[in-house]
């Protein structure tokens, strides 16, 4: 770990997290700031599998950001923490760490892929976030790059407020520059450099209409935020630069305008201006709070930024290396914290002693002495902290609030490859569930399996990766099994009667059970329905337990019974013989025994799935999902992307996700949620008997 002596007060931090769809360029921008700033004195890449921010073996096997990644960036006397998120849906609980603890964004978007279905739903969760935000269109040098189709993209699709500050000169191979609408000069940039330098000149002049009008407009738009500089406008004052920025900035706090850059991270081409306008229009931790905590009794509370209030800081990710232990990174909102100090965890009982403050800086970690109110930091085997603690002043043990992590909705069953690795991997996957609270895991006594569930197919395989590399646990993955229902579609009715006789005293229990069905999501309902003590009223209730331990292990296929109504009506006892396991039993029987007759038929889970895709993948979804046995419910348009909304069964989704990248290119994504049960068709109920029936003589 090397050691860093700077420190940055509140006014000179800048927390901005990078957003954007997959292979939009993020983690590619975030290197080349942090080069061109001088923190890293090396340009890394994804494709070499060395930069900043992708660092661990999954991020470098796969190609892609897997983990959030914080890096630096000093600027203009400033500290720009950068927070690079992944951008593919299925690390979504990454972002959303990486949202919780910024003040600004820089959302990203390809000037060749435009404004993708990752784009948006970051876009929107920033915005539930209500952080200020600036554009980035990445990617000016590649063929087919166009800022015109890009920004029309943004400004109909997720942000009507977009406004451009700067505009490129040419595109693809012919990316040379930009001219700047504030300064109204062009930047020239100079062949072969890879630190974004270029020379201020004078507007060509076959680009002056077309900038004259991108200006009129910026300074316009600006204006109008802005009663006095409105007036002066009007009145024909030149405005100047300050007065300009400091409106922007606070129009862009306000959630009414969105600036937009652009450029190119592989040469650094426009990188400078970027870090320029993230030090010069986002605000400092102590002009972005002040920040919502509790205290012990659940009252609200309002921290500022600032290093005079108690220390309070919320810990955002947790990671575990065998080399360094388990990291804990950490964002200061309020107070100061220490090398040495001891802080209370305000989310559990316990308390933490600080040793070997850092700040994060890719894989590394550079030791400080302290860090002020609004910093990021990381330290290393906290003793009982995990991901969304606080951490606070012992006295004054103040509760930030935590992440509110999406729901795992992708599953898949996993056993040990090796016998004898089950606890070992019971502890894997509760270790990986500290490190990522979207992974989760537990064993469904219904489905016979441990069922790891995860954002997505990628997500899930990335994840049980990191299983074998950290905790030395390999396992094997199958589909897991389907939790179907059985119910009944005709009312029915018969007897349940036990009687053993062993030499001592006997076991007798004898019931008369009505089934009939009840409608769908009624569940079970039970009628005592017993005149002149047939039955004792002590064993009524054993009847009861029998006949719902009978339905659990279902008539057909081995599936719970569900929504129907089991009446007792008539019966029988014996004086000496006669207990509470006869009639349990009797019960039990006559569900059996009754079950069969009331046509009983398999109900299988169905999900109600929106898929969001580019247009012109639109013909294969649609194939696929028929395929699946799936009825397409509706199609929406959402700007340039369709959403097709539709139930398919669950049996039916395996692997959805992976099918969903290869159909459209890594442009699609789903989202699912269980919509109920609905009888299966006859094919798909022999299979399951089919396979149940199997499974029984197997075991």
């Amino acid at each position: 770990m090397a050691a860093s002596t700077q420190e940055y007060s509140t006014d000179r931090i800048r927390n901005v997290v990078l957003l954007g769809h997959g292979g939009c360029g993020k983690t590619s921008l975030t290197d080349a700031m942090c080069y061109i700033a001088g923190s890293t004195g090396r340009r890394g890449s994804v494709e070499a599998g060395n930069a900043v921010t992708d660092f661990t073996p999954e991020e470098t096997s796969h190609g892609m950001s897997i983990n959030l990644g914080v890096a630096h960036a000093p600027w203009m006397g400033a500290k720009v923490n950068l927070i690079d998120t992944p951008g593919y849906l299925d690390f979504y609980g990454e972002t959303l760490a990486g949202l919780r603890v910024a003040d600004g964004a820089l959302v990203v978007a390809s000037a060749v892929a435009g404004v993708e279905a990752g784009t948006e739903k970051v876009w929107a969760a920033a915005s539930d976030r209500g952080l200020p935000r600036l554009f980035f269109i990445s990617m000016m040098d590649k063929e087919n790059a166009s800022f015109e189709k890009t920004f029309g993209q943004i400004k109909s699709v997720i942000a009507e407020g977009a406004i451009p500050v700067e505009v490129p000169i040419g595109a693809g191979d012919a990316y040379r520059g930009i001219v700047n609408l504030f300064s109204k000069k062009a930047h020239l940039y100079r062949a072969g450099s890879d630190r974004g330098e270029y020379e201020e000149v004078e507007i060509p002049e076959e680009l002056g209409p077309g900038v004259e009008r991108y200006r009129q407009e910026l300074i316009e738009t600006i204006a109008t935020t802005d009663d006095a500089l409105l007036e002066a406008y009007l009145e024909g004052e030149e405005l100047d630069r300050e007065r300009v920025l400091s409106a922007m900035a606070a129009a862009m706090r306000r959630g009414e305008l969105f600036p937009i850059f652009c450029g190119s991270a592989r040469s650094g081409w426009g990188v400078r201006a970027v870090l320029n306008k993230l030090v010069e229009l986002l605000p400092s931790p102590n002009e972005a709070g002040p920040y919502l905590a509790e205290d012990r009794d659940g009252e609200p509370v309002e921290l500022a930024g600032s290093d005079s209030e108690s220390a309070t800081a919320l810990v955002f990710k947790t990671t575990a290396e065998p080399h360094a232990g388990e990291l804990s990174y950490f964002r200061v909102f309020s107070g100061t914290v220490s090398n040495g100090d001891s802080l209370a965890n305000a989310s559990r009982s316990g308390s933490e002693r600080i040793t070997h403050l850092a700040i994060p800086d890719g894989s590394e970690r550079l030791e400080v002495g302290r860090l002020h109110a609004g910093d990021i930091g990381v330290v290393a085997k906290l003793k009982v902290t995990h991901t969304g603690d606080t951490l606070a002043s012992e006295s004054r043990p103040l509760r930030l609030q935590t992440i509110d992590w999406p729901e795992p909705d992708i599953a898949v069953a996993v056993a040990p490859a090796s016998r004898g690795d089950e606890d070992r991997l019971s502890t894997g996957l509760a270790r990986l569930h500290e490190e990522d609270p979207t992974f989760r895991s537990a064993f469904d006594p219904e489905l016979g399996q441990t069922i790891a569930r995860g954002l997505g197919e990628l997500h899930l395989n990335v994840t049980l990766e990191k299983l074998l590399r950290k905790y030395g646990v390999e396992v094997q993955t199958e589909e897991p099994r389907i939790p179907y229902r059985e119910t009944l579609t005709r009312e029915a009715e018969g007897q349940g009667r036990y009687k053993k006789q062993t030499g001592g005293r006997g076991q007798y229990g004898d019931c008369w059970v009505r089934l009939k069905p009840l409608p769908h999501g009624s569940g079970y309902a039970f009628v005592d329905a017993i005149k002149g003590g047939v039955i004792p009223n002590k064993f009524v209730s054993a009847v009861d337990h029998g006949i719902r331990e009978s339905a659990a292990r279902g008539v057909l296929a081995g599936y719970p019974v569900v929504d129907f109504q089991a009446e007792v009506y008539d019966g029988s006892h014996h004086s000496v013989d006669s207990s509470e396991q006869a009639f349990k039993v009797a019960g039990s029987m006559a569900f059996k025994n009754v079950a069969r007759k009331a046509g009983p038929v398999l109900l299988e889970p169905i999900m109600e799935i929106e898929v969001t895709t580019p247009e012109e993948y639109m013909g294969d979804i649609i194939g696929d999902l028929n395929g699946r046995r799936g009825r397409v419910l509706g199609i929406e348009a959402r700007g340039h992307l369709q959403l097709v909304r539709a139930m398919v069964p669950q049996a039916e989704l395996y692997r959805y996700s992976a099918a969903l990248r290869s159909l459209t290119h890594g442009k699609g994504v789903h989202a699912r949620r269980l919509h109920g049960y609905e009888r299966a068709p006859a094919d798909v109920t022999e299979r399951v008997i089919a396979r149940s029936q199997e499974e029984r003589q197997a075991s």
